[in-house]
């Protein structure tokens, strides 16, 4: 045990983190910035804590700056600890009046700026405890002009509508009311929230905040694929950022801990760098890669053809796939993904009420399931399949085969969205029936891939074995995960995605087990750009499966621009390669060759935005990624002719076309770490190389 009124540290040669214990025993996260660099966060107490007996926020306040239990707990021990490269620190800290323990798990991988958190709240008293919200990441805002200038940079998102950056200043967003007249802390706050369970269908558990005098930054992710909460506020030291799992008063959550029981918050975590706003994302790529628990399957990032997206839209039989497999393994693709439909018979129609039992639909397919995918497979590519295994739906015989409790229930009866069941994970025989399901077609069909969708948000949660709603759906979304992960354990071999209507649920909490997220279900080509190129702030590059789907009424430079999208993360190719023209059908090909030849290269790559986080309606679109001697430039044009300068960290040689290679070169140079690109009007979009010098 340390004495009062110290500190300790941890960290690695990028990042140091302090923590301080006054001479009262209150235990602060001090400081985290890179190594002899100054950083945008300020002393503040580690969590806050909530329950039904002690709700207290700051006076004047809804914000989750500080909490009465928080105020009080005082450090009991500290051990720091070294575990394969991550260096950590867990901090106990007790509550004498309530009885609770806290204790605070810190962990700074050893390749990546940043540090990742979780409490477990414990009651250590005499009472039930009624927990009502815990905060999983607390740290208080500073800067040399004060918090108002501070650049926040968060995101929404939405169906076909993902990742719309904003940038405001702090002083904009918080109104300018002087908190320490008041003797209050945290009354204006800025706000976001998840609900239900599409943990990134409205908004984004991540974001940044930018020093823009200094470029002091810090970039942060909510791991939780359930209900997340993040705010910024006010404080009478300066400033907050609170980052939460779900809470009471946003997600109907509250869970009983009788004496001796715990709760353990979601994770949270936060990447440093000095280097402005691209430079925390890069931390934070960074970060991501160091969690994500890659698997050989996945190692070589393989091009994949899935028949949805302006293709067959679910509806495949074997007449309509079998000139799209052969099409597919003649452009390269590596694996032939069969989506929506196959287990529905032909003549039924929409199938949207009857899914859930997840066999090969009766007389789909010539020959049955089996002939299409041994014609895969003698092409050379490995089957897949789309699956959608928490839903069933009213119609289904399944519906009627599990038990009530294997389903979300509020109030006692079933709950029902769109026509749905939703499967609780926690049962045994809802992960039992699903087990079954993908054991026998991995067995029985030699399947290699699934695509794992999700198109149902079921509001709140259940309370069936709950304390509430919100803990129920908190309780699934977990078993969920660790479904993934024992799934993944039976079968090594197997590529499994991530897609819920696209990226409604595209957070770190799943994203650490999928191999590959769909990015979007947008099937304008024209939109998917800025989705694309905004992608890599929210997910790693080469996890960003951007849909690409080339048509035979598009001429060479809308297919061209089709294309390039895919290639600024894993190609992921639809549409209908088979009616293309020759012309068309080459860039295709050549794009597949490029997408194998960069693919290991993505892996180590951050993203940069030399024209700033795209805006939805933006005229130019430009990502690149770093691959440390060089960046990879996406540009796309989607209006009027114009000379368009991008800005580099550093000194560039002028960009060299790398696709396509037989349409008109675009005309670049460079002076320093600016590129001058004359775009033509679009639509247009161009692959670079640009060598740094």
């Amino acid at each position: 045990m340390i004495s009062p009124d110290r500190s300790f540290v941890v960290g690695n040669r990028l990042c140091e983190l302090r923590v301080d214990v006054d001479v009262h025993g209150a235990v602060r996260l001090g400081s985290f910035a890179p190594r002899g660099r100054p950083s945008v966060i300020a002393p503040h107490r580690l969590v806050t804590v909530f329950t039904s007996r002690e709700q207290q926020h700051s006076r004047m306040s809804h914000g989750y700056a500080d909490s009465a239990i928080g105020e009080r707990l005082r450090y009991v021990s500290h051990d720091e600890t070294q575990v394969e490269g991550t260096n950590g620190v867990e901090v106990v800290q007790r509550d004498e009046v309530s009885g609770i323990v806290v204790v605070t798990r810190m962990a700074v991988p050893g390749a990546a700026s940043a540090v990742r958190l979780t409490h477990e709240i414990h009651n250590g008293g005499d009472d039930d405890v009624r927990l009502l919200a815990a905060s999983s990441m607390t740290v208080g805002l500073s800067a040399a002009g004060g918090i108002d200038e501070l650049l926040l940079v968060w995101g929404e998102s939405g169906w076909v509508t993902e990742g719309r950056w904003h940038e405001d200043l702090i002083g904009e967003l918080l109104a300018p009311v002087d908190v320490t007249r008041f003797g209050s802390d945290a009354a204006p706050r800025f706000s976001l929230t998840s609900h239900g369970s599409w943990s990134t269908g409205r908004f984004l558990p991540c974001g940044a905040v930018v020093d823009i005098s200094s470029g002091s930054a810090l970039a942060w992710q909510i791991e939780s694929s359930g209900p997340w909460h993040w705010e910024v506020g006010r404080t009478r030291a300066g400033g907050y950022l609170a980052l939460l799992g779900p809470t009471d008063t946003e997600h109907q959550f509250s869970t009983n801990l009788a004496p001796g029981q715990s709760f353990v918050t979601a994770t949270a975590a936060i990447a440093v760098s000095a280097a402005g706003r691209d430079g925390a994302f890069a931390a934070l790529t960074d970060y991501r890669r160091s969690i994500r628990e890659l698997r050989p399957v996945d190692a070589a990032l393989p091009v994949i053809y899935n028949d949805f997206t302006n293709t067959l839209m679910g509806d495949p039989t074997t007449e309509r796939l079998e000139p799209l497999i052969r099409a597919a393994a003649d452009v390269g693709a590596e694996y032939f993904c069969v989506d929506a439909g196959w287990f529905a018979e032909p003549e039924s129609g929409d199938w949207w009420d009857r899914v859930g039992g997840w066999t090969e639909g009766r007389d789909r397919f010539t020959g049955g399931l089996a002939s299409v995918v041994e014609l895969i497979r003698s092409l050379g590519m490995v089957p897949g399949l789309w699956l959608e295994p928490e839903v069933v739906g009213v119609t289904s015989p399944v519906a009627e085969q599990l038990p009530e409790a294997a389903f979300f229930q509020r109030f006692g009866r079933r709950v029902v969205t769109q026509s749905r069941y939703h499967l609780d994970f926690r049962h045994s025989a809802a992960r039992d029936h699903v087990d079954a399901a993908i054991d026998d077609l991995v067995e029985r069909f030699g399947i290699g891939m699934f695509k794992l969708d999700y198109n149902i948000d079921p509001g709140p949660g259940t309370d069936t074995a709950a304390s509430s709603a919100g803990e129920g759906m908190l309780g699934h979304v977990r078993a969920h995960r660790r479904w993934l992960a024992d799934a993944q354990e039976r079968h090594p071999g197997v590529l499994f995605e991530n897609c819920a209507s696209g990226a409604m649920r595209m957070d770190y909490g799943l994203l650490s087990l999928a191999h590959i997220q769909s990015t979007s279900d947008q099937q304008d080509h024209l939109l998917y750009a800025a989705i694309a190129a905004s992608a890599p702030a929210s997910l790693l590059p080469e996890q960003s499966g951007n849909w690409a789907y080339p048509a035979v009424g598009m001429d060479d430079e809308e297919t061209a621009f089709s294309l390039t999208a895919g290639l600024v993360g894993r190609l992921y190719l639809s549409g209908f390669l088979d009616r293309l023209r020759d012309g068309q059908r080459d860039l295709v090909r050549e794009a597949v060759t490029l997408a194998k030849e960069w693919r290991q290269r993505i892996t180590a790559s951050h993203p940069v935005w030399p024209l700033d986080l795209p805006k939805w309606d933006a005229p130019q679109v430009a990502l690149a990624l770093d691959c440390g001697d060089e960046y990879l430039l996406a540009v796309w044009s989607r209006g009027q002719a114009a000379d368009v300068t991008m800005s580099f960290p550093g000194p560039v040689a002028p960009p060299c076309q790398v696709f396509p290679q037989n349409l008109g070169h675009w005309h670049a140079a460079s002076e320093g770490g600016h590129v001058t690109i004359a775009v033509p009007a679009g639509p247009a979009a161009r692959l670079m190389r640009v060598a740094k010098v």
